[in-house]
């Protein structure tokens, strides 16, 4: 067996040696198996299943240690890298969870290098994994800007409000104010199909908003539909005025909407506290009760 192969099939902590141009300290969390909801195909969806972690990072050296537990990088901090990913949504691709778990970790200020190697352990008689290598210098990162996303005003807009004539000119004084700006909708009037499946029917009401978002995005070329928070948060870094199509948000929320998507007001107020958003304004609709408010900014309803 070539050193390429067997490499190929080592320990992060082995392979990190190898490709380690310098002398540089090491530590490493070996075997970290947790159960999680995680997976792009159907049947993955409303299950758990075991994941396995290996990761490695090599640390900068900080001069004496003087057995000092403030001056290392904790392995707790590795772990909690790990846990925080994993709740802040459901995620499809152990591609995706390994990257963000690799990027968090180098937001620690010994981190100069990561490796992470993920493993499914319930998919057969095997286990099925990715491994990932991220540097701090900017090597096969995704080049995105992680700075913090700033606090929108989410803006809910009933039927009538989006056939309404002064549409333009509401969306012009709230794209002037002083937050980025994320418009929200319900389903259109038409009735929606129905399914005798309860997870099918939320699919297809989700599905409902987005065909009306869709539509509203039509009245006025400055709205772009976005369904990820990636690029929600990459929107409003850059002035984008959006309109959220809930699916994905909603499907992969770790701690999901209780809200049905019928109740349109009351999901919204859900996605305005996961925003943080600094307002929430309902316009030609009642607000959301009490204990959806309480979750949302600065709850105000505008008639029309």
């Amino acid at each position: 067996m070539t050193d390429d192969i067997r490499l190929a099939f080592a320990h992060p902590s082995e392979r990190a040696e190898a490709s380690s141009k310098t002398p540089c300290d090491r530590i490493s969390l070996r075997d970290y198996v947790v159960e999680v909801e995680i997976g792009a195909f159907q049947q993955e969806r409303g299950t758990l299943q075991r994941v396995r972690f290996n990761v490695v990072v090599e640390v900068s050296p900080l001069g004496p240690i003087d057995d000092d537990v403030d001056r290392i990088l904790s392995y707790d901090r590795v772990t909690e890298a790990i846990g925080v990913e994993l709740e802040a949504e459901r995620i499809n691709l152990l591609e995706t969870l390994a990257a963000r778990v690799a990027e968090r970790i180098l937001l620690e200020p010994q981190a100069e290098r990561v490796f992470v190697r993920i493993e499914k352990l319930d998919r057969g008689p095997f286990a099925l994994g990715v491994e990932i290598v991220r540097a701090r210098d900017g090597q096969n990162t995704d080049g995105q800007d992680h700075s913090e996303a700033p606090h929108p005003r989410v803006v809910y807009l009933s039927n009538a409000a989006i056939a309404a004539p002064h549409l333009t000119g509401w969306i012009d004084q709230l794209a002037a104010k002083d937050a980025p700006l994320i418009i929200c909708v319900g389903a259109a009037e038409a009735a929606a199909p129905q399914a005798a499946n309860a997870l099918a029917q939320r699919r297809i009401d989700l599905l409902a908003i987005e065909q009306n978002a869709w539509q509203l995005a039509a009245l006025d070329r400055r709205c772009m539909v976005v369904g990820t928070r990636t690029e929600l948060d990459w929107a409003m870094k850059n002035d984008q005025i959006c309109i959220w199509a809930p699916s994905k948000i909603v499907l992969d929320a770790v701690d999901g909407p209780s809200a049905s998507p019928r109740d349109a007001v009351a999901l919204v107020a859900w996605f305005a506290a996961e925003m943080q958003a600094k307002e929430l304004l309902v316009i030609g609709a009642d607000a959301p009760d009490a204990a959806m408010s309480a979750r949302a900014v600065d709850v105000t309803t505008r008639e029309l």
